[in-house]
């Protein structure tokens, strides 16, 4: 990306904003919910309190996103050697992510990004195209402030109960891998394919009994998928872990 982002503050400023207009200009329909500021201050806040106690590490593995993150409690436990930080909040969508970069991200400088959030959005109505957009200017953003920061985004899951959204899901995560692929700072976890059944449906035996949360054999299959970039990008050594 660096070929992406020139030096000038001004001109980083600017892909930030168009990227942010162009996630807005895709959504369809209006949005009338209050903003993340207003829906995740709580969450946020106990981010930050917990930092001032027990300051996180720098140059970390951060991953980040909705409840399928927030759940995964035992990051430390399967990804040794590497000093990973949680900071999930349940039921957010990817442009809450972004609203939050300057709080729960950058602070932290961290090494690697891992998102995974899409579904809540495509389930509240949100277009692939908006989810694609919003993972766009998730990664500008970021970049604009670490340049040499990788960012991998975890495919959106199929699960049963939001079976119907299978298609759109699909569209979503061809977009953000595409973009993805295009760049070498970017990276893409297909934790899709493997979530479906030989004939193509969502495997209800990797969910919990809510039909739409990761049980403990899915962790484990996500957490076999993304150990090797955590190994490429991120070699073991690094010493302690963060919940």
């Amino acid at each position: 990306m660096r070929t992406r982002f020139l030096p000038s503050r001004t001109w980083s400023a600017l892909a930030i904003g168009l990227a942010l207009n162009l996630s807005l200009f895709a959504q369809t329909g209006t949005e009338t919910k209050p903003p993340p500021e207003a829906r995740w201050e709580k969450d946020i806040r106990a981010f930050e309190a917990a930092d001032k106690t027990n300051p996180p590490p720098l140059g970390a593995v951060l991953f980040i996103g909705s409840s399928s993150i927030r759940l995964w409690r035992n990051l430390a436990q399967a990804f040794p050697g590497h000093k990973v930080l949680n900071r999930g909040f349940g039921g957010s969508e990817v442009s809450d992510s972004v609203a939050f970069i300057d709080r729960i991200v950058t602070p932290y400088k961290p090494k690697l990004v891992l998102l995974y959030a899409g579904d809540n959005d495509i389930a509240l109505g949100k277009s692939p195209e908006r989810v694609f957009a919003d993972f766009k200017a998730f990664a500008i953003k970021i970049h604009a402030a670490l340049p040499d920061t990788r960012i991998a985004y975890i495919a959106i899951k199929p699960c049963p109960l939001r079976e119907k959204f299978l298609d759109q899901v699909k569209t979503a995560n061809h977009l953000i891998q595409e973009y993805c692929t295009s760049d070498k700072w970017l990276l893409f976890v297909d934790v899709f394919t493997p979530m479906l059944t030989k004939e193509g449906r969502p495997r209800a035996d990797l969910c919990l009994k809510d039909r739409l949360h990761p049980n403990a054999q899915c962790y484990e299959l996500w957490a076999s998928l993304v150990r090797p970039i955590l190994d490429k990008y991120d070699p073991p050594g690094n010493g302690g872990s963060q919940p």
